[in-house]
């Protein structure tokens, strides 16, 4: 399975990218966590990926598509991967698709999960962090005893990226960036639109379906 995963924050891609790698022993390949294993191994492109990064700057996208292409040559990835963060733009999708075929190989799926923008900023906002111990938790989904403390005591806050006008333009700037990307890949006929509601186990069982059961989840 050769599968791009899409899906705005707090649309619950990551727990669905965790599941589904686990289910198939592929790996799941996320673009920051590749950034940072280049960087830290000090490799050519690692290196060039660090000037920009130390810079406060976006990496060019021609950098991170070369350090996606050897991720992708790497022994676990042979019989498949999970690319979770990538593509972000339809250049890079295409510089994907020029990668994979000189492996011969090419994206099968990519699956986009939907969530209502509400549900979203909700899903967001109402997360409480313990100041003390860590803990994380919902106001709603999974509420602490109380709004303002955890169970060890600790105060609870709120992430300042959790504020409703942060999340709210996070989300503008997510759609304005990857419905091109949808886009592309639906031209190809290989989008599956996945609905985000309700817990991981119906969402996942959703995934599923979209990807033709048997196996394939």
């Amino acid at each position: 399975m050769m599968l791009v995963l899409l899906g705005a924050p707090g649309a619950g891609k990551g727990t669905q990218a965790r599941r589904l790698a686990l289910r198939h022993g592929i790996p799941q390949i996320s673009t920051g966590d590749i950034l940072r294993e280049a960087r830290s191994a000090g490799t050519p492109l690692g290196l060039l990926a660090r000037s920009f990064m130390d810079a406060g700057q976006l990496v060019p996208d021609e950098v991170v598509v070369g350090i996606v292409r050897e991720r992708l040559h790497s022994p676990d990835a042979k019989p498949g991967f999970l690319l979770d963060g990538f593509p972000r733009t339809v250049p890079q999708a295409e510089a994907l698709d020029g990668a994979l075929a000189e492996q011969g190989r090419g994206i099968e799926h990519a699956v986009k999960i939907e969530v209502p923008k509400e549900d979203l900023v909700e899903r967001s906002v109402g997360r409480r962090t313990c100041a003390t111990c860590g803990r994380i938790y919902h106001l709603r989904y999974s509420p602490p005893p109380s709004p303002e403390a955890c169970e060890c005591g600790g105060a609870l806050v709120q992430r300042a990226d959790d504020q409703e006008d942060v999340v709210r333009e996070r989300l503008e700037v997510f759609e304005r960036q990857t419905r091109p990307v949808s886009a592309y890949y639906e031209a190809r006929g290989i989008l599956r639109r996945i609905d985000g509601s309700g817990t991981p186990e119906e969402v996942g069982r959703r995934m599923e379906e979209a990807l033709g059961g048997e196996g394939r989840a």
